[in-house]
């Protein structure tokens, strides 16, 4: 009996690539393959739905190590990474009390944005009192003139406390080009150039804070596809160091103070491929310009080049671009789907922004959230006891090569065209990013792109409006002599606003369905048209089926509907859609639910609206607001 059980450790039998083809193409009974099952990205490149270990082969990165350059599978052994959050400074007293507080509960990093105007040596004592800062990472954020004061500051604040400077961890996040994009700031490259190296030079007694920032949160947050952030990305960081070297400033030290901050989309494997391939990326760059290594017996040099220098520093914040008002504690599973592509994808720090921050200030229990969304991952999950668990993915692996040479190839374009600077004065990188976020928009507006709660399957009776603390930064489109701003956009705030618009309004919109004919054609219809209708916060009225047309007009009209909704089989729409269409006489707003092969008689006889899953959903109920 032993010998006829079967054996787990034997080899399964290979089959062969083309094998899986033939069964997939016999399974599809004719239909396209490339059309039914190949995924054609916003990135540019197609995804196949199966890779095998033959579809990696060729790939270098395959074979690379944790913390080892190129750093494609991160820049540790380990796969720790620190939780932050932030505190905006009203006053240093109690920012201190609330960073206290929240270093208790488990985050390992606190960013400050602070206020120029109150910098001062005893400001930063008092914001600091009590926090061991060796222990933590602590990051600020303050206007760029006073960057290089702050960084003065904080090192003679260290040293007074006779801290060990090597064991301190942080970040002065001095980014005027993200000044530009975002306030219109104009600046010179001279300018900009004198600052960043006063920062640099001043924080030289801070050995591991990172005070260039490269704020790519702010490309995230606009639209950019993820590709697209990447590619401005490098663009941005390569300005920076080039200026920096170009100064004087040692090569070298100048990458190793230079740190990036990414947005972190809903997509979730291509979002881990990007900072896999945003390592591999910028420790190609930096090579490129062969820094020396300054430290005497480096076990990272090789051949005099310091490979230290190549290390990219990853801050993750999770993205606003799909975050909603309505149903909003579904942005807690978006904002954790992130957190797991950031934390696997091997960030140095992740912000997971609370689930209610696109609408009000977050309070205690939104925080405690968003901080223990993360300590989940840690402590539950064990995500930071692994370096790089996606590596061997033939489909993760084949992601990061294709996001890479994307991202590459629009770098190099930037580069030719005269570098970061002069395309965001030109303002090339705006309209780029804002045709992005307007196809975005429309993927929205269409279904292509979902955001559940909002574009589908909405919470029917939901009221939102009086939550809503934050108004949201709006461009009037004003000409100015500044440069192009890029603010953030969200994919919800079109459909919000026509349920605003419908919560404001003096009377809610009725939308009745009309049922009737086949059973499961009306029941499918009503369903889709119930939680089309719902998007825009209209009263929707289903039913079980009327016997006639009369019928279910007289009922509609009983209701008082203001829109009624045909909701039968294609081959019955012949017939009832001209008899509903006389029956109702005008009097209410008349659509058909689907794309019967009549439409063209239907929309002879005067019937107008149709509603189906190519409709923009978007428009379509604009069109219904403006009517009612």
């Amino acid at each position: 009996m032993a010998e006829k059980k079967l054996n787990l450790l034997a080899d399964f039998p290979s089959v062969s690539a083309q094998q899986w083809m033939d069964k997939i193409t016999a399974d599809l009974k004719g239909a396209d393959f490339n059309k039914k099952l190949v995924w054609k990205t916003n990135e540019g490149f197609s995804v196949l739905p199966f890779y095998r270990a033959e579809d990696i082969a060729g790939l270098q990165t395959k074979d690379a190590a944790p913390g080892v350059f190129p750093f494609v599978r991160g820049t540790k052994a380990d796969n720790e990474w620190f939780v932050r959050q932030d505190i905006v400074v009203e006053s240093a007293k109690e920012a201190n009390a609330k960073a206290l507080d929240i270093l208790y509960k488990g985050v390992t990093s606190v960013g400050f944005k602070l206020k120029k105007e109150e910098l001062s040596a005893d400001y930063i004592a008092t914001l600091l009192e009590g926090i061991t800062a060796d222990c933590v990472e602590l990051n600020f954020s303050i206007c760029v003139s006073a960057a290089a004061n702050l960084a003065t500051i904080l090192t003679d604040y260290f040293k007074s406390k006779e801290y060990d400077v090597k064991k301190l961890q942080g970040s002065i996040n001095f980014d005027p080009i993200n000044r530009m994009l975002q306030a219109g700031k104009e600046l010179t490259k001279e300018e900009v150039t004198a600052k960043a190296k006063a920062t640099v030079l001043a924080a030289i007694g801070l050995p591991f804070y990172r005070v260039i920032g490269v704020n790519a949160t702010t490309l995230s947050n606009g639209g950019a596809y993820i590709a697209q952030e990447l590619g401005y990305a490098l663009a941005w960081g390569n300005e920076y160091l080039s200026s920096l070297v170009e100064a004087g400033v040692d090569t070298s030290l100048a990458a190793k103070k230079i740190k990036f901050s990414f947005g972190v989309s809903g997509n979730y494997f291509m979002e881990i491929a990007k900072f896999r391939a945003a390592r591999l990326l910028w420790a190609n760059i930096v090579d490129a310009y062969q820094p020396a290594c300054k430290v005497e017996d480096c076990k990272s040099t090789v051949n005099g080049i310091c490979k230290c220098a190549a290390k990219m520093r990853i801050h993750a914040e999770t993205s606003t671009f799909n975050k909603t008002i309505f149903d909003a504690n579904v942005n807690m599973l978006r904002t954790q789907t992130e957190a797991m592509s950031a934390t696997l994808g091997g960030v140095n720090s992740l912000t997971v922004l609370s689930y209610d921050s696109v609408y009000k200030p977050a309070d205690d229990f939104s925080e405690r959230i968003a901080r223990n969304q993360q300590l989940l991952l840690k402590e539950e999950c064990h995500f930071d006891k692994v370096a790089d668990p996606a590596a061997g993915s033939y489909y993760i692996e084949t992601l990061t090569n294709e996001i890479a040479a994307q991202a590459w190839k629009l770098f190099l374009d930037v580069e030719d065209n005269g570098g970061f600077f002069a395309a965001v004065t030109s303002g090339s990188v705006q309209q780029a990013v804002k045709a992005t976020a307007a196809a975005r928009l429309k993927a929205v507006s269409s279904r292509r792109e979902v955001l559940l709660g909002t574009n589908q399957f909405p919470n029917f009776n939901e009221a939102a409006a009086a939550k809503v603390q934050i108004t949201e930064a709006t461009d009037c489109g004003c000409s100015h002599s500044g440069t192009e701003k890029l603010l953030p956009v969200r994919g919800a705030a079109e459909f919000e606003a026509l349920r605003f618009a419908t919560e404001g309004a003096a009377k809610r919109p009725k939308a009745f369905m009309l049922t009737i004919g086949s059973l499961a054609m009306r029941l499918a219809r009503a369903q889709f048209s119930c939680n089309f209708f719902a998007c825009a916060g209209y009263d929707v009225v289903d039913n079980l089926g009327f016997s006639t047309v009369e019928e279910g007009v007289a009922a509609a009209l009983a209701a008082g509907a203001d829109i009624i909704v045909l909701c039968s089989s294609d081959d019955e729409y012949a017939e009832l859609a001209p008899a509903a269409f006389k029956a109702i006489d005008g009097k209410q707003i008349f659509v058909v639910a689907g794309a019967p092969a009549c439409t063209d008689d239907l929309k002879a006889i005067g019937i107008e609206y149709f509603v189906n899953v190519k409709t923009n959903v978007l428009e379509m109920l604009q069109k219904f607001n403006s009517k009612l």
